[in-house]
């Protein structure tokens, strides 16, 4: 046990042997400077705390400083009554106070315990009351925060255990200074009583056996009695207002004396007007300008020296950051940031910043949001935070989007025209700039104001220029989703998956499939615009299929045939037939044979002519079959699906490839076309 340690025991039982053993006056004296010295102490630390849990011991040293002054007082009881006398300290403190009029020394330190019970006491405990409550209220809500962010990734599980043991904590002390709070209440209890006893007994034990008449008895111990009292009840005070302070502070980067200053003070012109009200007070009152003047003057030299603080340190900060830039463009690691790669961005020419610029009427970032949460319920996936910024290297009115870096599509805009999209008929008196569709390529105009309602009465699809963009960035995402889904995404859905399906989880991965597995599966569904939303019955089929193969090409077509009534709803029209392009019998034959079987999974090895020709039928049968106004899909048997998709997805990447697995049997399927080499 340690110097330290064995000090407070000591201490503790110091404190215990007081309260029975009859201490000298010098003892005494010495033990009030010591009282008076904690009291100081305990308030300066209070106040340079930034937050409550730093003082977290206060409530303890409380209850300790509560008892070492009430055992102080009994001493100083015994003294007073005993031997009429009491140390140095306490007459000096008394005469100091009653200055010759003991009714009025009696008075002011009523008025002192006043203060302390009914104000700074009471508060305290009121305070410590509701602080105790509203933290024990707003833990659930902290925790579940704390759980998000743990979800979300954006912090570690060493942090999050160091957040919950600070909620724990500041529960606890809140707790334990609402209990102590009842200590700072008893103590003034206490002592308004001690003092009660000393002044009525005294003067009874000064008259009977002391020998003394009633005017100096009364004087004698009135003298004691209020020396005894401040001297106990001064660093009350203290303690009571260091009490107040705890429970009142809220968390800062600074200390009490730095936060009063600074936002006392925060706002110059304010002295100014505290300044000049003050002037005209002395001016129309009959308040003297000897007391007004140099007031206001000193607040108006105040509010001028702390704008002119200001003005400097806002040019500073200026400086500082040009200069944090220059160095940091300097330093080694400036080129580690350069390496930053956003998963989308998406950069606009400066005649397109209105589009962005909410003070112009812009909502390009709240289409973004919506983008992303369309995402989310159509695809299933988290899409990455969109960094939108002009480029003045564009031209005014283009625009592109990147995926990790590289360009994936551009257009350009007209801001004060719309886009008109014929319906297949041209309609010669709708005049506008010829241009092209960027989302799907479609032949379209950009056309005036005037000519909106008249191009809407002939049928063309009118859009305007945010909603062109909307559609266009919407569609890069959906064919690229594939490539955003990295192995972070990944495990985040999987760690969202858990929270619902703990022992799906637990079964699938780490032991069956790793991260990187499961992450192969799922951007093979979206590459072929299969939404993963449906997590559980994907996982379903993972620990069904997970253990028998590594062949995660292979797994998928698993995964493809559990989701197939998922599949049919999204190909078919309701009260409508599947249009769909076979393939037949031999082209199958032919793509089953050119499976090569490797120890790392199976692939397609045709020969080139074999498979242009292939290529060039099935080309020709989905063109015929989008002129007649329906979407093109082909369907094969489950053996040789994944291979044909593999053969397809360079050259017809948008045609779905399906297989009769994958289509509920009460859909309606009529065939339009077959391909055939023969």
């Amino acid at each position: 046990m340690g110097a330290r340690d064995l000090s407070v025991l000591l201490g503790v039982i110091l404190i215990v042997a007081m309260l029975i053993i009859p201490l000298p006056p010098a003892m005494l004296d010495f033990l009030i400077m010591i009282n008076i010295s904690l009291a100081l102490i305990i308030i300066l630390v209070a106040m340079n705390t930034r937050e409550p849990l730093e003082f977290s011991i206060f409530p303890t040293l409380l209850l300790l400083v509560t008892l070492f002054r009430l055992g102080l007082n009994v001493s100083t009881t015994r003294s007073i009554l005993g031997e009429g006398e009491a140390g140095n300290i306490i007459d000096t403190f008394g005469n100091f106070v009653v200055g010759g009029n003991a009714l009025v020394g009696f008075v002011v330190f009523l008025i002192l315990i006043v203060i302390q019970f009914m104000v700074i006491t009471k508060g305290a405990e009121r305070v410590s009351e509701v602080g105790a409550r509203f933290t024990l209220d707003a833990m659930p809500g902290k925790q579940m925060s704390i759980d998000a962010d743990l979800n979300a990734g954006m912090i570690s599980d060493v942090e999050a255990k160091e957040r919950r043991e600070k909620i724990e904590r500041e529960a606890d002390f809140f707790g334990s200074m609402d209990g102590a709070s009842k200590f700072v209440k008893g103590d003034a209890i206490a002592g308004i009583i001690i003092v009660i006893i000393n002044l009525i007994f005294g003067i009874i034990i000064g008259m009977l056996q002391m020998g003394m008449s009633l005017g100096d008895s009364v004087t004698m111990f009135t003298l004691l009695t209020v020396g005894d009292g401040l001297v106990s009840q001064i660093p009350a005070l203290l303690i009571s207002t260091a009490t107040g302070i705890i429970v009142t502070r809220a968390a800062s980067s600074g200390s009490l004396g730095q936060d009063i200053t600074k936002q006392l003070f925060a706002y110059p012109k304010m002295l100014y007007i505290a300044g000049g009200t003050i002037f005209l007070l002395g001016l129309f009152t009959p308040i003297s300008f000897i007391f007004t003047v140099p007031i206001a003057g000193l607040l108006v030299v105040g509010g001028y020296m702390l704008s002119k603080q200001e003005n400097n340190t806002l040019l500073e900060e200026v400086s500082g950051e040009e200069e944090e830039q220059s160095d940091d463009m300097k330093s080694p690691e400036s080129v580690v940031n350069l390496l930053q790669i956003d998963p989308i961005e998406f950069e606009f020419g400066y005649g397109l910043i209105p589009l962005a610029d909410a003070n112009q009427g812009g909502d390009l970032l709240d289409r973004v949001v919506m983008i992303r949460r369309q995402m989310a319920l159509e695809l299933g996936m988290i899409v990455p935070v969109i960094r939108i910024r002009d480029n003045i290297q564009l031209q005014p009115n283009e625009y592109t989007i990147k995926i990790k870096g590289n360009e994936i599509a551009k257009g350009e805009l007209l801001l004060d025209h719309y886009m008109a999209m014929s319906p297949g008929v041209e309609d010669e008196s709708i005049v506008g700039i010829d241009t092209i569709e960027p989302a799907f390529g479609l032949p379209a105009l950009w056309i005036g104001e005037d000519m909106k309602e008249q191009a809407e009465l002939s049928g063309y699809t009118v859009v305007d220029p945010p909603s062109v963009v909307s559609t266009h960035l919407t569609e890069v995402i959906k064919r690229h989703a594939h490539e955003l889904l990295g192995r972070q995404e990944t495990k985040q859905l999987v760690d969202h998956l858990k929270e619902t399906y703990p022992a799906l989880v637990e079964e699938v991965t780490p032991n069956t499939l790793s991260t990187g597995e499961i992450q192969k599966v799922l951007t093979n569904l979206l590459k072929e615009n299969i939404s993963i939303r449906n997590l559980p019955i994907i996982f379903e089929t993972l620990a069904d299929y997970g253990q028998m193969t590594k062949d995660m090409d292979l797994v998928t077509e698993y995964v493809r045939q559990s989701l197939s009534r998922q599949i049919s709803k999204q190909m078919t029209t309701p009260g409508e037939p599947l249009y769909v392009i076979t393939l037949s019998g031999s082209v199958e034959k032919k793509v089953a044979e050119s499976v090569q079987q490797t120890e790392h999974g199976n692939f397609i090895s045709m020969d080139p002519n074999l498979s242009q020709r292939i290529l060039e039928s099935a080309a020709t049968e989905t063109d015929r079959l989008s002129q007649m106004g329906q979407v093109p899909v082909i369907l094969c048997s489950p053996a040789v699906r994944m291979y044909v998709r593999q053969v397809f997805e360079r050259y017809l990447p948008h045609v779905p490839i399906l297989s009769y697995n994958e289509l509920e049997p009460n859909v309606e399927v009529q065939s339009v076309g077959v391909v055939n080499v023969e």
